[in-house]
């Protein structure tokens, strides 16, 4: 038997579904597809990190017997000139997202494809409610899955030991800059492998629950982006948390954030369209004013709250978890643009980007998706930074303009721009006003879908 061991967002060689059901002889492959790369800006952060990683795949491999051929093409043309070499399938993990489907269903007519859920603890079709309906409120979908969450570790894959490595030139290898693309600078936490992570993690968890909401402490994981390209399994994951010598109500809360992502590419599988289109069906007047979408994608809303976390992530291409409810819950309700356009801009410039968790999130806080907030609950700002940024820490770290301004200025509306020797932007909209006018256009469109 001769197999494709196609990896792709399943970078790791421990828990891996393909090298478990991988029999005989095998060629394990990466491509970096054009298709994707195409799209991207030249200093694309993600790029040189999933380079460093494939790198570190490769070595990994070798020191299992096997090898890893990059190729730096389109998947259709990588496997048109693999087929004639008589492969009899392609084991890969599976992805929901619409291009990924795409792709699959292009590449299965060349080689049969068998597909693996690697990327996810669970398969969407194993949890349904009694009349085989799929869940929309996360509740219910989390407490089916409880014979999962409340056992101690779930299972692992084994390494098959007895693969067969099939000759390739494994020493043509594409450079960044071959592909376009100019070496970045990565943020520290990204130097780290996800077992150091989840070490330091282990240290700080008793105090996740609470810490974990304020900007300034450095009190969260940091293994989405390692878990997005799949640098170590959510498994793997899931079982180090449970093993952890930690407070049991710290580790179900974080493991409960584990199945949240679980959730959100369930609901992707079920509901495809919602990659593009309201879940809830309703349709709202968004707003079209290109400018204002432009100064909150600049950081120059004149909130300094927004500000400071959309500087930051266009700097660093991550923001805290908390940053990105408050920041779209202000595009989507103060500014009333549409969901689709920060989802895009995030999945741009994000580390983490991950379809099904960008989508899902994003339609979360414009109230048009599952289990979303309800619409007349409108984060004010400036009450959310005076709590979760008390002494503006986080806000003076990167709005360097207002390291003179006190803390209780900067979380008054309009307080910074009442000191007449700052150069700030004026407020875009009045936080009463824009609250007001989402109110009334959300419950006009729920009322008239109902």
């Amino acid at each position: 038997m001769k197999q494709i061991l196609w990896f792709r967002r399943d970078l790791r060689i421990t828990d891996s579904a393909i090298l478990s059901f991988a029999k005989g002889e095998v060629l394990p492959i990466f491509i970096f597809d054009k298709n994707i790369l195409n799209l991207l800006s030249s200093d694309d952060k993600r790029v040189t990190f999933i380079y460093k990683s494939v790198l570190k795949l490769k070595e990994d491999l070798k020191e299992i017997g096997l090898d890893l051929a990059i190729f730096y093409s389109t998947p259709k043309e990588v496997f048109l000139k693999l087929k004639i070499e008589g492969f009899e399938n392609i084991l890969c993990s599976v992805d929901f997202d619409e291009y990924a489907k795409k792709r699959d269903q292009e590449i299965a007519k060349i080689i049969p494809i068998q597909t693996f859920t690697d990327s996810f603890i669970t398969h969407p079709n194993d949890c349904l409610k009694a009349d085989k309906t799929p869940y929309k409120v996360f509740t219910p979908y989390y407490k089916n899955l409880e014979f999962i969450w409340n056992s101690y570790r779930v299972e692992e894959f084994k390494k098959n030991e007895n693969l067969k490595l099939i000759s390739c030139d494994f020493n043509s290898i594409p450079t960044l800059e071959s592909m376009g693309f100019i070496k970045q600078t990565l943020p520290d936490f990204l130097e780290k492998s996800a077992d150091e992570l989840l070490e330091d993690f282990g240290q700080k968890i008793d105090n996740y629950k609470i810490d974990r909401d304020f900007f300034d402490k450095n009190a969260t994981s940091s293994l989405a982006v390692h878990l997005r390209f799949g640098l170590i399994s959510p498994r793997q994951v899931f079982n180090k948390i449970k093993e952890l010598k930690a407070q049991t109500e710290n580790k179900e809360f974080f493991i409960r954030e584990l199945f949240w992502r679980e959730f959100y590419n369930y609901i992707l599988f079920h509901f495809p369209k919602s990659e593009f289109e309201n879940l809830n069906g309703i349709k709202v007047n968004w707003n079209e004013n290109e400018t204002d979408f432009q100064k909150w994608c600049e950081g120059k809303t004149g909130v300094p709250i927004i500000d400071a976390a959309m500087r930051y992530f266009n700097q660093t291409g991550t923001m805290h978890n908390r940053l990105r409810m408050i920041v779209s819950s202000y595009l989507t309700k103060n500014l009333l643009v549409d969901w689709k356009k920060g989802e895009r801009y995030f999945a741009s410039k994000l580390l983490d980007y991950e379809a099904s968790s960008n989508v899902g999130s994003w339609q979360w806080a414009a109230s048009t998706g599952a289990d979303a907030v309800p619409y007349f609950r409108i984060f004010n700002p400036y009450l959310q930074s005076a709590k979760f940024d008390k002494e503006a820490i986080f806000i003076k770290s990167v709005l360097k303009e207002l390291k003179d301004v006190s803390a209780k200025l900067i979380h008054s509306e309009n307080g910074v721009q009442s000191n007449l020797f700052l150069d700030y932007p004026k407020q875009t909209v009045s936080i009463e006003f824009s609250r007001k006018r989402a109110i009334e256009e959300f419950k006009r469109a729920n009322n008239e879908k109902s």
